[in-house]
């Protein structure tokens, strides 16, 4: 264990709520001889180490895990620890953090490990002050619960703390900063958090927990993170911790405005990447965005005149566009092709650009390919807000003087950042009725719907794309189509012969809307009407009219014509089957769901039985004959919110595409 001798600081202290002071961002920035503008916390990280280094400060041995990218490990190696060793499995990352390990780079000195940390055993000489780091967040975060619901302690990466836990005992440093995703407080109501914290308590440290948002402390960008600060149970009987006064926003102590998305990416490379431009399916909507908005400008409840999605349908961030006057909405470290933020010039941010918005130094190394560098950027702590934790961590619980005063929280303080959020709403609508009341005064020409196709064969594949030739194989299909003013009618049946034998089987599915104005195309009645019983049949009737109403209407699926499946489906239908066997359980039960009987609620098998007038043991089989006809089936596994047991069909009809996240899982 290291032992390091710690002195007491002068703390300044919390500043009554009537008090102003000059500006403390600008007081840093003042003593350390930095200009504001681009790219400030690149100089501010330098000149720290520099004033520390010329006061012959000796560096607090560090060790990092789960170090990702490298966020927290900048920060603090600005701010005078000295990280030892790195911990992180991912071998890009791993080799991100040796390049910049290597003489005269950022990390200099450090040794990145490539490994698991579950076999991680720290040398036996090795003695460290302090751990930085936080376990993957996927399992707790916004994503992975819209994903897969909230797996927590579940999955076995929720499980990682444990090891951080491992280390604080083997090690004993005098104290650690943990960082995550808020969403682990909530998790499985809450039991995880519960546990985490038991465990770092019986290991001997006192925590300090907060919500932060990366933008209250000069980072351009609102990233809402958990962070726990643990101090040794020795130390805190000595030592007090608070976490630091927001230096930007509303909440600072003296109120300055956030750093701008505008201002941090100036003078950023915006050509080091080759597909930056937008392009696919939907590349060519996103320059009718507002800045600051995303897909929804695209919905009838913002008041678009020609909707091409369902509220609330996608995710936030799906073709979301950054407002160049405030910061960004959080980089996501993966995501789709549409995932923003996108730049309000209309297409993606270069690396470059993302390094500043994530307030990483200009001149650090990133390993990998464009997708590989947003990933390490996207999953890592802003280097910024960590140096505001870092410098509080060194003054109060080091004891080292610094240049310029510190300004701290009361325990119980709170920040408004939850607030304004949530104001955000009414700002967003606002924004959306200018462009829209712009859009409206100057239409574009009307132009007459493209004829409807003439009969062809198509090919459904084994991902439910409808393929227009059958070189990757597929159930081949002949289509046809016929409409007079408001109606529209497809008939399906089998193109190859030996599956003319089902003919005699037929179906009619009838659709329509609840209420004519609910659907925005002028199509009132559509019917869909197959000869065959093969299940491929089916979906390449439902698959036909998805694609026709996007090249007719501009509608992106069929899910944004009946919207989103927790609100009242706007789309109705009934199947009536004929043949002159008698019809098969599974397709008498296809009936039921069709006409919305048992879908978009969480039932368990017995009622689907009642439901489908079956025995319970054959509702299983029947479940995945509809996930082979692309019907998204939800259950446990897939989503672990779902009670044990239940299951989950939100559509009345299939669903599942090449990209659909369900079509990779099993239920």
């Amino acid at each position: 264990m290291a032992q390091r001798v710690i002195t007491q600081a002068t703390l300044f202290a919390v500043d009554p709520p009537t008090l102003r002071h000059e500006d403390w961002h600008d007081q840093m920035l003042a003593a350390l001889g930095v200009e504001a503008g681009p790219a400030w916390p690149d100089r501010f990280g330098q000149a720290l180490r520099m004033w520390l280094t010329a006061r012959g400060h000796h560096p607090i041995r560090t060790l990092s895990l789960f170090s990702g990218g490298g966020g927290i490990d900048i920060a603090f190696h600005d701010v005078g620890f000295e990280v030892l060793e790195m911990v992180e499995i991912e071998p890009e990352f791993a080799a991100t953090l040796s390049a910049n390990a290597q003489q005269g780079n950022m990390l200099e000195g450090a040794l990145a490990r490539c490994i698991d940390i579950r076999a991680y055993q720290p040398p036996n000489d090795l003695a460290v002050d302090f751990i930085i780091g936080g376990p993957p967040c996927q399992t707790f975060s916004a994503a992975g619960r819209r994903a897969a619901g909230v797996k927590g302690t579940s999955d076995p990466r929720g499980t990682l703390f444990e090891e951080y836990v491992r280390l604080l005992r083997t090690l004993q440093p005098v104290g650690f900063l943990f960082e995550n995703v808020y969403g682990i407080t909530g998790a499985e109501g809450g039991d995880p958090w519960q546990e985490i914290q038991a465990a770092f308590r019986a290991a001997g440290y006192l925590i300090h927990v907060r919500v932060l948002d990366a933008a209250d402390y000069g980072v351009p960008q609102h990233r809402e993170r958990l962070f726990i600060v643990g101090l040794r149970t020795d130390v805190a009987v000595r030592q007090r911790y608070r976490f630091p006064y927001p230096t930007h926003g509303p909440d600072a102590i003296s109120p300055r405005p956030f750093y701008t998305a505008s201002e941090a990416v100036q003078g950023a490379d915006p050509t080091d990447d080759t597909t930056l431009l937008m392009r696919g399916r939907w590349g060519h909507l996103i320059p009718g965005i507002p800045p600051g908005l995303n897909y929804s400008f695209y919905t009838k409840e913002l008041g678009h005149p020609t909707p091409v999605f369902a509220w609330r349908s996608k995710f936030s961030d799906f073709m979301y566009k950054a407002d160049p006057a405030v910061p960004v909405r959080t980089v996501k470290a993966q995501g789709g092709a549409y995932t923003g933020p996108f730049s309000w010039e209309n297409r993606h941010f270069s690396t470059a650009e993302v390094k500043r918005l994530q307030t990483f130094p200009d001149a650090y190394a990133l390993v990998g390919k464009r997708q590989a560098r947003i990933h390490q950027l996207g999953n890592s702590v802003p280097p910024q807000i960590a140096r505001i934790l870092a410098l509080s961590i060194l003054h109060q619980v080091f004891g080292v003087a610094l240049p310029f005063p510190m300004h701290y929280l009361a325990e119980h303080q709170q920040l408004g950042f939850r607030t304004r959020k949530r104001a955000l709403t009414a700002q967003y609508a606002a924004k959306a009725q200018a462009a829209i009341a712009a859009l409206k005064a100057t239409p574009p020409p009307q132009q007459a719907p493209n004829a409807l196709p003439g009969d062809e064969v198509r090919y459904l594949t084994e991902t439910f794309a409808l393929a227009n030739d059958g070189a990757r194989g597929g159930f081949p299909v002949r289509l046809s189509y016929t409409g007079e003013h408001a109606s529209l009618a497809i008939h399906a049946e089998p193109f190859a012969r030996d599956e003319q034998r089902d003919a005699a089987f037929t179906y009619t599915i009838q659709i329509d809307s609840v209420r004519k104005a609910d659907w925005n195309i002028p199509l009132t009645a559509i019917t869909l009407h197959g000869s065959g019983r093969a299940e491929a049949l089916f979906t390449s009737l439902w698959k036909a009219l998805e694609a026709l109403i996007n090249t007719q209407y501009g509608i992106a699926d069929l899910v944004q014509l009946s919207g989103y499946y927790q609100y009242d489906a706007k789309l109705r239908a009934c199947m009536e089957l004929t043949g002159d066997e008698p019809i098969p359980a599974q397709w008498r039960a296809l009936g039921k769901i069709v006409s919305g009987i048992g879908v978009a609620t969480q039932i368990p098998a017995r009622a689907f039985a009642e439901l489908w007038n079956v025995q319970e043991p054959a509702v299983l089989p029947i479940l995945h004959v509809l996930r082979k006809m692309g019907y998204e089936v939800r259950s446990n596994h897939t989503n672990p919110q779902i009670t044990a047991g239940d299951y989950l069909i939100p559509y009345a009809f299939p669903t599942l595409t090449p990209r659909s996240v369900q079509l990779r899982k099993g239920f």
